[in-house]
């Protein structure tokens, strides 16, 4: 598990006046605000963050430092992220994002399926990449996983069409 955790990344300028706009990758998009000072995915830049607005594909903020368009359009593209021990802690069926990228996935005959590569999130619910022979897409659901075990760090699918 990392010590910190990507909440958003940066779209934009928003403004003339140094605002930027924010794409939350929180449950409730406004709790990014709630967990103290971000940092960029190296740590060499740290921000506050203020909120002002909703706007189009996100929110408005401010940032500590940040006081002319110029310098917040520079910071388009850049993730945010919180340290772990800011973030609730989450039910036994919730993970983050973060735990599930890199664990071994195996069918529930065991045979090794690769590992989860990246998860996407389109509206209807979560998608898992997995990386092996083949990459396969994976409905994120109880019935095509229904085993996630962080501290063996691999996850149990039944991929559909494998019972064939």
């Amino acid at each position: 598990m990392t010590d910190k955790i990507c909440v958003g990344a940066i779209a934009g300028a928003f403004g003339v006046h140094g605002e930027v706009r924010i794409k939350s990758f929180t449950a409730q998009a406004a709790d990014i605000a709630s967990y103290g000072p971000l940092s960029t995915e190296d740590g060499s830049q740290q921000f506050t963050l203020t909120l002002t607005r909703s706007v189009t594909g996100g929110l408005g903020a401010r940032l500590s430092g940040i006081a002319t368009r110029e310098q917040a359009e520079a910071l388009r593209g850049t993730t945010l992220w919180a340290p772990r021990t800011a973030l609730p802690s989450l039910p036994d069926d919730e993970f983050y994002h973060a735990d599930l990228i890199g664990l071994e996935v195996v069918d529930t005959g065991g045979q090794v399926l690769g590992r989860v590569k990246a998860i996407f999130d389109h509206g209807a619910g979560d998608i898992l990449e997995i990386a092996g022979k083949q990459t396969l897409l994976l409905p994120f659901t109880r019935q095509i996983v229904p085993t996630v075990d962080l501290s063996a760090g691999r996850i149990v699918a039944d991929p559909p069409g494998s019972d064939e």
